[in-house]
C-alpha cells in the first residue's frame, strides 16, 4: 500500500486488533483519520472506543496483559515499529483523560514540564513564549496570566482541562486524543471546551471518545460508532446522525439500545 492515498489522511489503520489476557476488545478495525479536522468515536460503555483511541500513542503498551496487532501507521509511518521510541511518539500524539489530571505544579511549570523535558527551550524566554502562547491557544490565559505561580490543581474542573489541553499542545504535537474530556464538567465548562476545540482543529488532528451524541453531533467532522469491539459505521457526521447505513447504528442513536 502506498504510504497515504491523500495528504490528509494522518493515520490509516488496518485490521487492528486489541486484547487483554487474550479476550478481543477490538476487532479488526480498518480505518482512516483525517488530519486537521475532529473525528468523534461513539459507542456504549465497554464497546472498544477507548482501547482503540490507545493504540494511536501506543498508551496501551503501559497495560499488562494488553496486546495490539495490526498495522497502524501515522504519516505512513509505522508507529508499532521495532525500534520507535514510544516516549516521542507520545510527544506527537497528546492526550487528554477523562478526569482533569493537572500536575501538582504551578500553573506556569505545568505547561512548561514538556518543553524542558524534550529541550524545546533555548531560554527562559523561549520557555516563557511556549507557555504563554500554549494558555493563550487553550483559551486559558486571560485567566491565569496574574497568577502563574498558583498551583494548577487550584484551578475549577474546566480551567484544569484547558491547563491539561495547554500542557499537551506546549510541545507541539500534531495529533491530541481526548477520552471524555468533558464528562466531569459542568455545561458552561463544556461549552469552553467544545469552541477550543472548535479552533484546535485548525492546526491539530483531534480524535475524541465521547457518550455524549450531541457533542458528537456538534463538534465532528466524521464519526465513528462502535459496538462490542467492531465498528459498525464510519462516516461524515452528518451522515450518520442523520441517515446511518447500519440498524445498529440507527438503534444507538434512537436510544434503543445502550
Amino acid at each position: 500500500m502506498t504510504e497515504n492515498t491523500s495528504k490528509n489522511i494522518k493515520f490509516t489503520c488496518r485490521d487492528v486488533r486489541v486484547s487483554y489476557s487474550g479476550k478481543e476488545a477490538v476487532k479488526g478495525i480498518d480505518i482512516e483519520i483525517a488530519d486537521r479536522s475532529v473525528t468523534a468515536f461513539i459507542g456504549p460503555s465497554g464497546c472498544g472506543k477507548s482501547s482503540f483511541l490507545r493504540v494511536f500513542n501506543r498508551m496501551n503498551d503501559t497495560i499488562p496483559g494488553c496486546a495490539v496487532t495490526g498495522d497502524i501507521r501515522m504519516d505512513g509511518e509505522d508507529i508499532y515499529a521495532p525500534g520507535l521510541d514510544p516516549v516521542l511518539l507520545r510527544a506527537r500524539v497528546g492526550m487528554v483523560f477523562q478526569k482533569p489530571n493537572p500536575f501538582p505544579k504551578s500553573i506556569y511549570d505545568n505547561v512548561a514540564y514538556g518543553p524542558r523535558i524534550h529541550g524545546l527551550a533555548e531560554s527562559k524566554a523561549d520557555l516563557d513564549e511556549i507557555v504563554h502562547n500554549s494558555l493563550k491557544r487553550a483559551g486559558l490565559w486571560d485567566e491565569v496570566k496574574d497568577r502563574l505561580k498558583d498551583s494548577g490543581t487550584g484551578l475549577s474542573g474546566g480551567q484544569q482541562q484547558r491547563l491539561v489541553i495547554a500542557r499537551a499542545i506546549a510541545v507541539s504535537p500534531e495529533v491530541i486524543l481526548m477520552d471524555e474530556p468533558a464528562s466531569a464538567l459542568d455545561p458552561i465548562a463544556t461549552a469552553k471546551l467544545e469552541v477550543l476545540i472548535e479552533e484546535l482543529k485548525e492546526k491539530f488532528c483531534i480524535v475524541i471518545v465521547t457518550h455524549s451524541m450531541a457533542q458528537a453531533a456538534r463538534i465532528s467532522q466524521k464519526t465513528a460508532f462502535f459496538h462490542m469491539g467492531d465498528l459498525v459505521e464510519y462516516d461524515e457526521t452528518d451522515q450518520i446522525f442523520t441517515n446511518p447505513a447500519e440498524l445498529r447504528t440507527q438503534d444507538y442513536i434512537m436510544g434503543r439500545t445502550g
